[in-house]
């Protein structure tokens, strides 16, 4: 069959041999929106030539009776051996019964999850290589932020204190250095993650227990909650042991068993203890150390207390605790007394000003020296600061009226410990003991049965409050004005 002339009219109603001359002579004839120029070749191919000259690639077929058509793109940007290319793989996806759209969805969405897939294999190589440099402070910082909204603020306080830097410049409890140490946990901050293993912290266990047991068995325990912490993080656990490393036998044994504190003021104790406390002419120090006996409150807790804690209306204290976070115990009279005397300078009830403190060994040594002389010291210049806006913890001024009062060896927290022993005097009922200092109930009648309002707590509190000052020898008016107390030697 001879080729058809070049110049010849092109018949539109028959396929063609597509070329390019051919293509550049189509035109739509007069009349006519388009026209479309078949292809002989491959079935369904057609160029769709415009009234405006355009001409664009089709290619046209019918899935399952229904009419399926898809643009190729512009003649000659898209040249006639890539439009039967195009339109052979259509032709053979549609004879498969399959409808190209389909499988080009299926195959956008298998390039999306296999990309994505890459992302987060490269997302989790370079998660394992930090993890390798990531350092045991870096996680340290993480975990507290992670767990400060599920922790009490003492609890929180206790990483932070435990995990610090010394070196800050300090004028007391330095023992003559000038500034403070750093604490048991910082030498594991800076090592990495992967390098705390049972043998190091085994090492440091027995190096810290050595000088400072009871501060390093607490951040032991932090620790080992801690690395339970980062068992549980994808991006962690990859660089710690199966087992927890802290929970070994070895560094258990290093701390060993807490010692049983025995420190606690006998009742026959009670009238020079509170003679000595009374001399200290700072009255919040004294009014500090008379409210911790008197409540049994932990000292943290009466040291934090607001102004707005305090109802005189309803003569009732809400103590902030690490057990349920709050609870309500009565204010007693002679504790009303003791707070209605002291200066307001600001939200704190036990507030500090702004003046320097006598350095805690002199006021010690000047103690005993007094007390060597047979004199009693006055203690009238010492004076707690503090950048907080409280006192700090008075050590040292319960250090000096013991030994005034000649009480050896009396720490803050044996004061609660004497309140809970002095009530054995009184048969109070334990339950009622436990409530006012904050104890978890030990017993079902007392979590699910037992509710004592306010008022019942004050009958008991009263009356311990009553037996503990008749103990001391002070006589005391419920109705006198503050600061109207006075003591009456027996």
């Amino acid at each position: 069959m001879a080729r058809p002339s070049k110049t010849a009219a092109i018949d539109y109603t028959a396929a063609q041999e597509l070329t390019h001359g051919l293509l550049e002579r189509a035109a739509c004839p007069d009349g006519s929106p388009f026209v479309l120029v078949r292809d002989a070749d491959k079935k369904g191919l057609r160029l769709r030539v415009t009234k405006a000259g355009g001409k664009h690639w089709q290619f046209e077929t019918r899935i399952k009776g229904k009419l399926f058509t898809r643009a190729l793109g512009e003649w000659p940007t898209v040249s006639i051996d890539d439009a039967k290319a195009e339109a052979h793989r259509l032709r053979g996806l549609t004879e498969k019964g399959t409808d190209p759209r389909e499988a080009e969805r299926q195959q956008s969405t298998d390039k999306a999850a296999a990309l994505e897939a890459a992302a987060a294999k490269q997302a989790q190589q370079a998660q394992q290589e930090a993890a390798q440099t990531l350092t045991v402070g870096e996680a340290w910082t993480v975990y507290l932020t992670e767990r400060k909204p599920r922790w009490g603020d003492l609890h929180y306080n206790d990483h932070v204190k435990l995990a610090r830097a010394g070196g800050v410049p300090a004028k007391r409890g330095t023992d003559g250095r000038g500034v403070t140490i750093d604490m048991p946990l910082f030498p594991l901050m800076a090592l990495p993650l992967r390098d705390l293993t049972a043998p190091v912290i085994e090492a440091w266990a027995t190096k810290e227990a050595l000088t400072r047991p009871t501060s390093a068995r607490l951040a032991w325990r932090l620790l080992k909650g801690f690395l339970g912490w980062c068992a549980e993080q994808p991006a962690y656990a990859g660089s710690l042991p199966a087992v927890n490393p802290a929970k070994t036998k070895k560094a258990r044994e290093a701390f060993g068993k807490a010692g049983i504190k025995s420190d606690v003021l006998q009742r026959g104790q009670l009238e020079a203890w509170f003679s000595a406390v009374r001399q200290l002419q700072n009255p919040v120090v004294s009014a500090y150390l008379q409210t911790m006996l008197l409540t049994g409150a932990r000292p943290g807790e009466v040291l934090t207390m607001r102004w707005e804690d305090v109802n005189t209306k309803w003569k009732g204290m809400t103590i902030r605790d690490k057990v349920e976070g709050e609870r309500v115990i009565p204010l007693t009279p002679y504790v009303g007394h003791l707070l209605a005397a002291l200066p307001k300078r600001n939200e704190w009830v036990f507030s500090s000003t702004r003046a320097v403190s006598m350095d805690e060994k002199n006021i010690e040594r000047r103690a005993q020296r007094a007390d060597a002389k047979g004199v009693k010291l006055p203690l009238g210049d010492i004076v707690e600061s503090s950048a907080t806006g409280h006192i700090t913890m008075p050590r040292s001024h319960l250090n000096c009226a013991g030994t005034v009062a000649s009480i050896e060896g009396l720490t803050l927290h044996g004061l609660r410990r004497s309140f809970k022993s002095l009530t054995e005097w009184l048969e109070v009922p334990v339950g009622v003991v436990a409530q006012l200092m904050g104890h978890k109930p030990s017993a079902t009648a007392e979590k699910h049965y037992t509710v004592r309002p306010l008022d019942l707590l004050r009958v008991h509190h009263e009356k311990i409050e009553g037996w503990i000052l008749e103990q001391a020898g002070i006589v005391f008016d419920a109705k006198a004005a503050p600061g109207a107390l006075r003591v009456v030697n027996g």
